[in-house]
């Protein structure tokens, strides 16, 4: 039988030989197994290599305060809070909405909850109190856990058996139990029973790019043992000090600053800052001796605006997540700190299921080839084997355990992972040695004159121009192509909205852009429709183009390229298409 600490100790000891790793990588049975009982308290909080070491790392860099909390500690301290928690009448089956930023009550009450086989609705605290009223009514939550600046969000949702619990108030709040409360509660906590593999732990709402988010419901099996993969992927080891950038709420936090970190025996290091500052952070990275980071694309394009070199860092792995990178961020880390950035690849229904892992050739742009574990294959629509389609997992006896359960409806019951494939939805093209580059999700890929269009190549060339911030390429109808590349453009600050700007990006695009590829029309905006998570709404962007609504708010200037005469035989070069 293979056990967790089996498979754990087989992807360290492999952690540079990634054809070994994927030949013979076995997941643990799906036996009864409690993360947080059976590893975090059993292993991590008793071993005399780890139960002193600090599992977590906050650093306040507004108020330069900094709190440390060993393995053992944390174990200590979420048997309280699971004492506590069943106190108040939570049981095994209840649904409880965590809605905390980066403090510590987080990181007890996410291992508290799985002591008691609670059911955790992760949620991030941008939420509007009609988003509130959702995740309480579909996730059916029995309690909620929340800071008390989000206290004033409730008043009017009803909710009167709802258990209400609050983090750090200052005073009193009226209907709501103090978290602090927890501290009177006994050190040591006794389950009321086995944890079976297939109990619920986790119900993450999507971030609803396309449509109402969906619930995903995680097992005790699938993020708990399921971010092994994602631990090979980080390169994450014993002792390293593990800086992830995201924000709670998300599936990311919960990846990188929870699960993949602790299944390494790693500190989980986290900044707070008030408003996010790329050089305060960067000194801090450099100052705490930070090894492993991981940043979405938007934060390492801020970083390599500052001087890097200059940052005597102790960074053995850099990583990337959320989208691919572009590749002149990853020449300039490399240039400054003889690191190459790694991108991984999966979803909030899922683990890492590829990656570029240490010790292999990073293709630049490609988001690596299948860690451990998972069987992918890229398939057309008919669901033959393609070198260009969506990624989809093989399920059955090749079921990898990082995949959710499903998507709960509203009755309870779950669809979308059972079967013989997981469709994904993402589009990737495959080469000859196996690694995947994005191609888009299968909604925003479009045909223009019979062509593919992938929205993120242009839009990655579009991010090459100095004077862009942030693009959203979509499809515009047109009578003759059926549909034309159409840009939403955010500028930088100061650059301006003007046709002097727009001839700039139209030339930029024709130096780089294949004529059937080319994006016709620009629209200079001043924001972008994003969801709550910091995706942009591209759903919202075609809506506008298929209605022709120019009343919106978010609408802004727009530029056709047959406007500048400048372009014109570019155009008379690409008029074939």
């Amino acid at each position: 039988m293979t056990t967790f600490q089996d498979a754990r100790a087989f992807l360290l000891k492999h952690r540079t030989d990634y054809d070994a790793a994927v030949r013979d990588f076995r997941w643990p049975d799906p036996v009864p197994f409690n993360w947080a009982l059976d590893w975090f308290d059993a292993q991590l909080a008793r071993d005399a290599e780890s139960r002193d070491r600090p599992a977590l790392w906050i650093v306040d860099a507004g108020s330069d305060r900094e709190t440390k909390l060993s393995f053992a500690a944390l174990s200590r301290r979420s048997n309280q809070v699971a004492n506590a928690l069943r106190a108040q009448g939570l049981k095994r089956g209840d649904h409880l909405l965590l809605l905390l930023g980066n403090v510590v009550p987080l990181w007890e009450t996410m291992l508290a909850a799985i002591k008691l086989g609670v059911v955790v609705i992760p949620a991030t605290t941008l939420l509007t109190p009609d988003e509130l009223r959702d995740r309480l009514d579909r996730g059916r939550a029995k309690a909620v856990v929340a800071t008390q600046d989000q206290v004033g969000k409730f008043a009017g949702l009803g909710g009167d058996q709802l258990l209400r619990i609050v983090v750090g108030a200052t005073q009193p709040q009226d209907g709501w139990v103090p978290f602090e409360a927890a501290a009177n509660a006994p050190e040591t906590f006794t389950p009321d029973g086995p944890t079976n593999a297939d109990d619920p732990m986790l119900l993450y709402f999507t971030s609803g790019t396309t449509a109402k988010p969906k619930l995903v419901r995680h097992s005790q099996r699938s993020y708990p043992v399921g971010h092994l993969s994602t631990m090979y992927w980080l390169g994450l080891q014993p002792g390293d000090i593990h800086l992830n950038i995201s924000s709670p709420g998300w599936a990311k936090h919960a990846w990188s600053c929870f699960f993949a970190p602790w299944n390494a025996g790693a500190t989980v290091f986290v900044v707070n800052q008030p408003r996010f500052d790329a050089k305060g952070l960067l000194a801090i990275v450099a100052r705490c001796g930070v090894t492993t980071l991981c940043a979405p694309p938007t934060v390492w394009r801020l970083f390599i605006q500052e001087q890097l070199a200059s940052f005597k860092v102790s960074l053995r792995e850099v990583c990337g997540a959320g989208e691919p990178l572009n590749p002149e961020v990853i020449d300039q880390v490399k240039a400054a700190w003889g690191l190459t950035i790694r991108d991984g690849y999966g979803q909030t229904e899922t683990a890492a299921l590829a990656g570029n892992s240490p010790g292999q050739k990073v293709k630049v742009g490609s988001m690596g080839r299948p860690l451990p574990g998972y069987r992918v294959q890229v398939t057309d629509n008919d669901g033959h084997a393609a070198r260009e389609g969506e990624v989809t997992l093989l399920l059955g006896a090749d079921r990898p355990a990082g995949l959710m359960q499903g998507y709960q409806n509203d009755d309870g019951r779950l669809g979308g992972a059972d079967g013989d494939i997981y469709r994904s939805g993402d589009v990737v093209f495959t080469d000859d040695e196996g690694y995947l580059t994005f191609v888009g999700r299968t909604d925003d890929v479009f045909k223009s004159s019979d062509y593919r269009i992938s929205p993120f190549e242009l839009e990655s060339i579009l991010l090459e121009h100095e004077a862009v911030a942030e693009a959203a390429v979509v499809p515009s109808p047109d009578p003759i192509r059926l549909a034309i590349p159409k840009a939403y453009v955010l500028l930088i600050a100061g650059a301006e909205r003007t046709p002097a700007t727009a001839l700039s990006i139209f030339k930029h695009l024709h130096t780089r852009l294949a004529p059937f590829k080319r994006i016709r029309k620009l629209e200079l905006v001043t924001e972008l429709p994003k969801t709550i998570s910091g995706k942009i709404r591209r759903v919202q962007l075609r809506r506008f183009e298929q209605e022709d609504n120019r009343s919106d708010a978010l609408r802004g200037v727009e530029f056709r390229e047959e406007e500048f005469p400048e372009l014109q035989k570019v155009r008379a070069a690409g008029s074939e298409t």
